[in-house]
């Protein structure tokens, strides 16, 4: 699964521009070195693929009564994109880039979960491949959501778990985000990163908790 993830923008803001071919970023955009579940984040959708919009993490269906639902899915996995309701007309209409560069993920020990940060060998910022969807509250608030696509780890990130994000590059924007490509297409991209393109490292328990949205998170112990 992914629960949590880092957009650092430090120094990177005109290669994130140039790279995901953006018109401008806005100007609340700011590094997260700890999103999680419920937070507003960076998003490239397929109807603005020019522009960063900042989404709710936790898809929330048009259906849903009730906006907590999103806590139960922040997770889509990809095997079953096409058979669950929430997720079979989205996958064809409504997809979208969340910008990070890393990712965490818990090793289970006998002495405890120890936290790593998964990143590519550059350092440089990718897109997680993700659903999104509008729903409007009892008020008529419309609130925009997403949902990060899982698929089975890479033999690097199986040594934490059996799951990893689908990581695309910046040249894989156009594509994912091309609603008119065939269906075929659209679930060849829903596989694991190369392991090879990987490195990661162990950091503190500060990631437990998303109140610590600090440098210091993605620090090396």
């Amino acid at each position: 699964m992914c629960g949590r993830f880092s957009f650092i923008v430090t120094q990177k803001k005109q290669k994130i521009q140039q790279q995901f071919k953006l018109k401008t970023l806005p100007s609340n955009l700011v590094s997260r070195y700890n999103a999680a579940p419920s937070q507003d984040l960076a998003v490239i959708t397929n109807d603005k693929q020019d522009e960063i919009s900042f989404l709710r993490w936790g898809l929330i269906p048009t259906w849903a009564k009730d906006k907590n639902i999103g806590y139960k899915m922040i997770n889509a996995r990809a095997e079953t994109l096409t058979q669950k309701p929430s997720f079979k007309t989205l996958i064809y209409k409504r997809r979208c880039l969340v910008l990070a560069d890393g990712f965490y993920e818990w090793k289970k020990t006998k002495s405890g979960k120890i936290p790593y940060r998964v990143t590519l060998k550059d350092g440089a910022t990718f897109g997680l491949a993700g659903l999104w969807t509008h729903w409007k509250d009892e008020g008529g608030q419309d609130i925009k959501s997403f949902t990060i696509i899982t698929t089975n780890a890479n033999s690097l990130v199986k040594k934490l778990h059996d799951r990893m994000p689908v990581m695309l590059t910046p040249d894989q924007k156009d594509d994912w985000l091309n609603v008119q490509l065939p269906q075929d297409d659209v679930l060849k991209m829903l596989k694991p990163i190369s392991a090879n393109q990987l490195t990661m490292y162990s950091v503190s328990d500060l990631v437990n908790s998303p109140k610590n949205d600090v440098a210091q998170v993605i620090a090396r112990v």
